[in-house]
């Protein structure tokens, strides 16, 4: 699903369409290898005469998006049902995506996600990117992804959400419309990466040497993070990774599913050349902060834990001895309390101009960073009252905003209170009961398993 972040996803699909060996028209091109078309049903279903279609759904409220891409040069190889526009835009109006004209739009999306899924042999989830700043990503994309949680809530709900940045700004509304997202995200999203284009602006001028870093430069880098996540999904694997195996071992409270990502290797065109990247190179670009596509330090945080996908051709060994090797070195950024929290997958396949290529999922405390800004962000304006009434012309009650504002001070919360906690500080159970420390609590547990 692409509401309100269609260039990304575009981008995106430019990417695996690349990968896959297809040409404009959906065609297989000849001459390909045999991992090209393997599992190529993955995210392509099979049309007449030998056709792959996207499985993709676009949605805006303006149609001027739409009809971009419809001219576009993969213009041709979307399924036109798909490609769902509204008349009038969103106006940077969160309300306006998730209670009026989004919603109006809503049951012809839904139609076209139900003959998506309809066509799927084994629905595994859904990829949803959009953009938390404007009013269509923000409002119409978390509306989304609530119906979708409605009718699928055993699939699995990945989003990938473009953060407001702390320096580039496009709208004066986007602390209230990326606080609202946020309270939606964190009760209806099973992981969210969060990518801001400040963070990705630097890579681009300092890794990449680009001059004057266009938007078609910084989604270039989040279709690179989009094409690793979804590696195993598209190639078979010696160590394999999933949506669900990345989230059951990313995730160890369900309200702490906030990732930074990271990409190697990132080097400048004319540098390409003289690289040969190894394993020990790749891993220790993916550890270095100036390779995190947000705008937090993982230093000033903990990982709690950290997904690394490795593509070409490595030998596991090499992998684990390298990640091994990496966690020793920053063991001081890693939280005591979770023994082994670095997945590993490798797939042989390489992406297309490159022998080797990891990408890095982590969920950091550090994330808090980013957060706080947000929240601090809406906190100063909400306290004036500023811009409520173009909210409120839409139906929202204020009370809408204390609420959301508090949900994500919570969460803010929970990621300081794991970034503290030692291995023998006191536990809080899901009944609110407080053991002094894990003994105590193992114990417990060990009891009711037996009375059990």
């Amino acid at each position: 699903m692409w509401p309100g972040s269609n260039q990304v996803s575009t981008a995106f699909w430019n990417t695996i369409i690349e990968e896959h060996g297809l040409d404009a028209d959906g065609h297989l091109k000849p001459d390909q290898d045999e991992y090209s078309s393997k599992r190529i049903d993955v995210f392509f279903s099979e049309a007449s005469n030998h056709k792959y279609v996207p499985r993709a759904v676009a949605v805006d409220l303006e149609p001027a998006t739409l009809d971009t891409i419809r001219s576009g040069p993969l213009g041709h190889i979307y399924r036109p049902d798909n490609l769902i526009s509204g008349d009038s835009g969103a106006g940077n109006n969160w309300a306006k995506g998730f209670y009026t004209e989004g919603a109006e739009l809503m049951e012809s999306v839904m139609d076209a996600v139900r003959h998506e899924a309809e066509q799927a042999d084994s629905l595994q989830g859904f990829q949803l990117a959009h953009s938390l700043g404007g009013g269509t990503g923000s409002g119409l994309g978390t509306l989304l992804l609530t119906r979708i949680k409605e009718e699928y809530p055993d699939r699995m709900l990945s989003t990938y959400s473009v953060l407001p940045s702390p320096k580039v700004s496009e709208t004066v509304t986007e602390p209230y419309n990326a606080v609202l997202s946020f309270n939606q995200l964190i009760d209806h999203a099973d992981a969210t990466y969060c990518l801001d284009n400040e963070a990705l602006y630097n890579i681009c001028e300092n890794t990449l040497k680009i001059a004057r870093p266009t938007h078609k430069d910084l989604n270039a880098l989040i279709a690179l993070v989009m094409s690793g996540v979804t590696t195993c999904l598209r190639y078979p694997g010696q160590l394999n990774g999933d949506l669900r195996k990345l989230a059951v071992n990313l995730v160890p409270y369900p309200r702490l599913h906030f990732f930074t990502a990271g990409f190697a290797p990132l080097v400048a065109t004319n540098a390409k050349s003289f690289q040969n990247y190894t394993v020990p190179e790749l891993t220790q670009q993916l550890f270095s902060p100036t390779n995190v596509m947000a705008a937090c330090n993982p230093y000033h945080g903990k990982y709690l834990t950290i997904s690394t996908i490795f593509r070409g051709k490595v030998a596991m060994k090499e992998v684990e001895d390298a990640i091994a090797a990496a966690r020793q070195r920053n063991f001081q950024y890693f939280v005591e309390w979770i023994p082994n929290n670095v997945q590993t997958s490798v797939c042989n396949v390489p992406p297309k101009g490159l022998e080797t290529s990891a990408t890095f999922i982590a969920n950091s405390t550090a994330i808090q960073e980013l957060l706080s800004r947000i929240s601090d962000q809406f906190s100063l304006m909400f306290k004036r009252k500023a811009f409520l009434h173009w909210y409120t012309n839409e139906g929202m009650e204020l009370a809408e905003f204390g609420e959301a504002s508090s949900n994500l001070k919570d969460l803010i919360l929970e990621y300081q209170q794991y970034q503290e906690a030692g291995i023998d500080d006191e536990i809080v159970d899901e009944e609110g009961l407080i053991y002094e420390d894990h003994a105590v609590y193992d114990s417990v547990v060990d009891e009711y398993a037996q009375g059990a």
